[in-house]
């Protein structure tokens, strides 16, 4: 999904050794559909070089302040240019300019110039990041809104570990996703569940289904993104958990349904998106069962309904159900949605490309109100926008 789409991204690339992988960055904030412009320090063309940057960008590098065309000053131009300014990586140099107010290049000029939002991104060893001076002048540019995106533990510079390399491309894409977006659940607590459940039948047998979890990490992902606090509650899969939430693996319903309402009280927005398993072994057999167990039989139990009990017990939380149906789409959902107290429900339309294993849905949504939205096949990156769309209005 194209998620930065029109978006004008200025990157600043200090003279770190991490520069070199600012390309991957540029590649990936183009492939969302963002327009990137980049600006130059000296020691940054040490390690990439601006022959490579406009061959990326497909725009005009800028290194120096004095280069004026037709009466327009490099600065304060391209300070009013960007939805955001990202400095990565940022050296100990830089904070520390900018911190102190020293603009003796372009860069640093544009830094203090701009009223749009900074991202500092800091790269350097560990003992310069951890340097008393370092963490001082970092605070003092939280303290005048700069955003600042934290090193990451691993491999640095000359073969020493610690804190202080460039986070991954993904990471600096995500933070930017997340202050172009719009905050419109801060500081809201919000539960999203997601995956499948698995109820043994032995210790190596179980009952489940072929969800993947992709639809629940999407929507926890767009909850960090539009400033909630998200806490992701996932049966066993293969995906890594969105940047920001609070990630919390389970196996069976049972499970599921502890860590629910142990967050339950304190929670704004439920988003069931979990695909619950319905039934469990009325016991489970402690030894693998043999291949010869010809008299085997397999008793069943329902498992709880925890969207059920959750609408018995709410208060002031908006509750969000998922239902798979095949027919009578609107009568079966709306029936669901008035029987466990739902705020809204989205039904899955097992159609070709939608649903399970694939990353894509065609859904329709039954509001508490009674109004109904169809929508075509979409990502569920679109469909997780789309759901909180509706959230914040109700």
């Amino acid at each position: 999904m194209k998620s930065l789409i029109n978006k004008k991204i200025l990157l600043g690339i200090t003279g770190g050794i991490a520069a070199y992988k600012i390309p991957f960055l540029i590649r990936d904030i183009i492939k969302k559909g963002g327009l990137v412009k980049c600006i130059l320090t000296e020691g940054s063309k040490e390690f990439v070089t601006p022959t490579t940057l406009k061959t990326l960008t497909k725009q005009k590098v800028y290194m120096d302040e004095f280069d004026i065309e037709e009466g327009v000053i490099p600065h304060t131009t391209l300070s009013k240019w960007p939805d955001v300014f990202v400095i990565a990586p940022a050296t100990a140099n830089t904070i520390s300019k900018l911190a102190g107010g020293i603009a003796d290049n372009l860069l640093t000029l544009v830094g203090l110039d701009t009223r749009k939002p900074v991202l500092i991104v800091p790269s350097m060893h560990e003992n310069m990041y951890n340097n008393e001076i370092t963490q001082k002048n970092l605070e003092i540019l939280k303290r005048r809104g700069f955003n600042i995106l934290e090193p990451e533990e691993g491999e640095l510079a000359g073969g020493d570990r610690g804190k202080g390399r460039l986070p991954e491309i993904e990471r600096i894409v995500f933070e930017i996703e997340k202050i172009l977006e719009k905050k419109d659940f801060p500081n809201k607590k919000i539960v999203v569940t997601a995956g499948a459940t698995r109820e043994y039948i032995d210790p190596v047998r179980f009952i489940s289904n072929p969800s993947t979890g992709r639809m629940g990490f999407s929507l926890a992902r767009e909850g960090v993104l539009r400033g909630g606090d998200v806490v992701l509650i996932s049966g066993k899969t293969f995906l890594t958990p969105p940047y920001g939430v609070n990630f919390i693996e389970v196996d069976s319903a049972e499970d599921m349904k502890t860590e629910v309402f142990k967050h339950f009280d304190d929670l704004d927005y439920l988003i069931m998106a979990a695909a619950v398993s319905d039934f469990s072994p009325s016991s489970v057999v402690q030894e693998k069962i043999k291949k010869d167990s010809f008299n085997f039989t397999l008793s069943l139990s329902q498992t709880p309904d925890i969207l059920k009990e959750a609408g018995e017990r709410k208060k002031h939380q908006k509750l969000v159900g998922f239902a798979l149906e095949t027919e009578n789409l609107l009568k079966n959902g709306y029936k669901k949605l008035k029987e466990k107290n739902l705020d809204m429900i989205v039904i899955n339309e097992p159609t070709k490309n939608s649903g399970f294993e694939v990353e894509t849905n065609k859904v329709t949504i039954i509001l508490r109100s009674g109004d109904v939205y169809r929508f075509p096949l979409l990502s569920k990156e679109e469909v997780s926008k789309i759901i909180f769309d509706l959230l914040e209005g109700l």
